[in-house]
């Protein structure tokens, strides 16, 4: 109960104020749900195709189907997208690993280590985050070509974890940094090897960066398209999305299968996204704390 003695003239006034609708707030507001259905609408549109018959798909391509066509899903991946979706997951996990275990090793050796050359060798690091893909095609293509790894899985494993190293040693980098100093010093005054430092102590609190800088991988790996149609040859090593090609013909197109393929595509990188939308957040907040 609000009494005479600690009662301030204008308080319930400042109070309100705080939830009061501005015009600035309702802009922000009406620009963020445009934005939402920008990128809702599509996705919405592309699994209501997918679940229509072809037929349906042209008579009505923006309505809701008569009947949905589940079935659209058994066929497409009877039609090699289960090749293709274990293709996309054997390459994604193995870039995620390659690209997570250089990265977090150079990191660490930046951090913790002081030698001529290490802001130097940081810098022409994070130099590939300006690099272009499409500038480097030709000669990437030419450096494959010498090591005989063309058509192999290892065509895309490599180029995927150069071109996602950049970004990720930033992250990680940024996070040990954070770190105590005097951690560091306490494991090695216990007798704790570098290495044993970085597996127990360094590694268990930076779970949050280390998710984050995977699903950053993830997303780049699973949707890469243009090294996995000019690297790969064989349909049998093809992902998801040059994979997708196949469903496409110039003179007979089901584009019923064709979205009901890439709802699959897009499904797994929605679903990690969900469920771990917490920790992404975190470990892009906590690795940006130092530089």
């Amino acid at each position: 109960m609000t009494t005479k003695a600690n009662y301030q003239p204008g308080s319930f006034k400042k109070t309100n104020a705080r939830y009061k609708w501005t015009p600035g707030t309702i802009l922000i507001l009406i620009l963020l749900l445009v934005y939402f259905v920008m990128i809702l609408y599509p996705l919405i549109w592309m699994v209501l195709s997918s679940l229509k018959t072809e037929r349906e798909f042209f008579r009505n391509i923006w309505g809701l189907p008569a009947a949905f066509q589940f079935q659209n899903y058994t066929k497409a991946w009877q039609m090699g997208i289960s090749d293709y979706f274990i293709n996309s997951v054997l390459v994604t996990l193995s870039t995620i690993a390659l690209t997570l275990s250089v990265a977090v090793l150079a990191a660490f050796g930046m951090v913790r280590y002081d030698f001529p050359g290490k802001n130097l060798i940081f810098l022409l690091g994070m130099g590939g985050m300006m690099f272009s893909a499409q500038v480097a095609l030709i000669p990437l293509y030419r450096v494959i070509q010498d090591l005989r790894i063309h058509d192999t899985y290892w065509a895309m494993i490599l180029p995927y974890a150069a071109f996602r190293m950049s970004i990720t040693l930033m992250l990680i980098r940024s996070y040990f940094l954070s770190i105590p100093k005097e951690m560091y010093e306490s494991a090695t005054i216990d007798g704790c090897t570098s290495f044993q430092t970085l597996l127990h102590i360094y590694l268990p609190i930076s779970k949050p960066i280390l998710l984050t800088a995977a699903i950053l991988i993830a997303y780049y790996a699973w949707n890469e398209f243009l090294f996995s149609i000019i690297f790969i040859d064989s349909r049998a090593l093809k992902t998801i999305p040059s994979g997708l090609m196949v469903f496409r013909d110039a003179l007979n197109t089901d584009y019923s299968l064709l979205f009901a393929g890439l709802t699959i595509s897009a499904l797994p990188m929605i679903i990690v996204f969900i469920l771990m939308q917490k920790q992404f957040i975190r470990g892009l907040a906590s690795g940006a704390v130092k530089g």
